[in-house]
C-alpha cells in the first residue's frame, strides 16, 4: 500500500513525494473547505493526476495533513493498493425517503463475501445522521467496521458538499467499500469530556429536536447550567454537549446541539435522542479532550492486531475545534505521537462521526470525538 499527498494552500500545490504509481492509485480521498471544494479547477488537477482513481470529496470545517490543522486548503491523499480493491457508490439523500433508507440503500451495494470494512463521507446539513448509522446497521451481515463522518462547512452550519469524481454538491452520501484478506482496518473513537450534574430521563423529543427533560422545557433547563454563556447561545453549546444513554445501553454518546428554539423551547442536536433514554450534561476538560486522541489512536491498532497502519484517517468535530481553539493541533500531534512518522495521516473537522465503540459492535453517529481509522495491508 503507497499513499502519496498533495495539499492546496495559498492558491498553489505543494506536491508530497512518493514513489506511488498514479495509474494504479484506485482511490483518492479529498478534504477541504467549502470554498476550495467546489473550484473547478481544484477538480480537474486531482483527475489529470489520478485518471483510473475514484475521486471522494467533503467539504470541511478544518483540514488536517501529517501533525497540522488548516482552513481554508485542501489536502489530497491518494492510495494505491497492492492486494485490495475498491468500490466506490454515490446516491443523494433526495432520492431516498429519508436518512436511514439512504444508508441501507448504500451498505446492500457494496454487499460481497470479502468485504472489509466501509468508509463513509456524507452530507453534513441535510441528513439525519442516526438515521443514517441505523440505516448502514440494517444490512450490515457480515459485521465490517463502518466509519467515517459528516461533512461541514466552517462555523457557519449552512451547506455542506460532498461528491464523487465530480465538483461535490449538497446531499450526496458516498460509501467507500474495501475488500480483501490482506487489508486490516482498525478504528477508535473518544471523546474526554467531564459530565456533571444528575442523570436525567427525555420525557418528550421527537427524532433529534429534544421538547422535555424530566417533564420540563429541555431549553430552560439547559439555561440553569449555563450560567453567563447562555447569552452566547446557540455558540456557547457547543461547550456543554449531552452525554446520552440510548435504551439501557452501557455505552454513553455525545449530542453536540445544533441550535435552539425560543418559541417552544425545544433544542436540535446532531444526532437522534429517543424518548426514555438518560442524558448528563458534559463540559470540556482541554487536557482530557487531547488525551483521548492518543487514546483513540491506540485503539485504532489494537483492534489491527498491533500492525503498524499505512494510513490513518482522523475524523474529529467542529466543537472541539472551536473549544480547544490554538491549542487544536495538539490533538492532532496526540494522535501522530501514537501513529508514528511512518504513517500517513489525513483527516477533518466534521458535523458528525461514525465508529463502532469497540471491535465487533455496529457503527454509532458520534459528535465532539477524534475518530480513528487505520489501514494497513499484509
Amino acid at each position: 500500500m503507497k499513499t502519496k499527498q498533495h495539499h492546496f494552500f495559498n492558491n498553489a500545490w505543494k506536491d508530497y513525494p512518493s514513489d506511488i504509481n498514479a495509474d494504479k492509485c484506485q482511490l483518492v480521498l479529498v478534504f477541504g473547505s467549502s470554498e476550495c471544494i467546489v473550484k473547478k479547477e481544484i477538480f480537474e488537477y486531482i483527475k489529470k493526476a489520478y485518471p483510473r482513481a475514484e475521486i471522494v470529496l467533503a467539504s470541511t470545517a478544518g483540514e488536517i495533513i501529517n501533525d497540522s490543522v488548516y482552513d481554508n486548503t485542501t489536502v489530497v491523499t491518494a492510495i494505491e493498493f497492492e492486494k485490495s480493491t475498491v468500490k466506490c457508490v454515490k446516491t443523494n439523500v433526495h432520492e431516498h425517503a429519508n436518512s436511514f433508507n439512504t444508508g441501507n440503500y448504500l451498505i446492500k451495494q457494496l454487499d460481497q463475501d470479502d468485504l472489509s470494512g466501509v468508509l463513509v463521507i456524507s452530507d453534513g446539513t441535510s441528513i439525519n445522521g442516526s438515521e443514517l448509522v441505523d440505516g448502514f446497521n440494517r444490512d450490515n451481515y457480515r459485521q465490517v467496521p463502518i466509519t467515517g463522518g459528516l461533512a461541514g462547512d466552517a462555523a457557519r452550519f449552512k451547506k455542506t458538499f460532498t461528491g464523487m469524481n465530480d465538483i461535490p454538491s449538497p446531499g450526496n452520501v458516498i460509501a467507500i467499500g474495501f475488500y480483501g484478506k490482506n487489508l486490516l482496518i482498525g478504528h477508535g473513537s473518544l471523546g474526554g469530556w467531564d459530565e456533571f450534574g444528575h442523570e436525567r430521563i427525555i420525557t418528550k423529543s421527537n427524532q433529534n429536536v429534544l421538547f422535555q427533560i424530566d417533564k420540563k422545557n429541555a431549553l430552560d433547563l439547559y439555561k440553569q447550567y449555563l450560567g453567563d454563556y447562555v447569552n452566547e447561545l446557540p455558540g456557547s453549546a457547543l461547550l456543554f454537549p449531552l452525554s446520552i444513554r440510548i435504551n439501557g445501553s452501557d455505552k454513553n454518546l455525545v449530542r453536540t446541539i445544533l441550535s435552539v428554539n425560543e418559541e417552544d423551547k425545544s433544542m436540535t442536536f446532531a444526532g437522534n435522542l429517543p424518548e426514555g433514554s438518560k442524558v448528563r450534561l458534559m463540559k470540556a476538560n482541554f487536557d482530557k479532550l487531547i488525551e483521548a486522541s492518543s487514546t483513540a489512536a491506540e485503539n485504532s491498532f489494537s483492534s489491527i492486531g498491533d500492525s503498524k497502519p499505512d494510513l490513518a484517517i482522523l475524523i474529529s468535530c467542529v466543537g472541539r475545534k472551536l473549544i480547544l481553539q490554538e491549542r487544536i493541533e495538539e490533538e492532532v500531534e496526540a494522535a501522530k505521537d501514537v501513529l508514528g512518522n511512518d504513517t500517513t495521516i489525513t483527516g477533518f473537522y466534521s458535523y458528525g462521526e461514525i465508529s463502532p465503540f469497540t471491535k465487533s459492535t455496529q457503527c454509532e453517529l458520534h459528535n465532539q470525538t477524534m475518530t480513528i481509522t487505520t489501514f494497513t495491508e499484509v
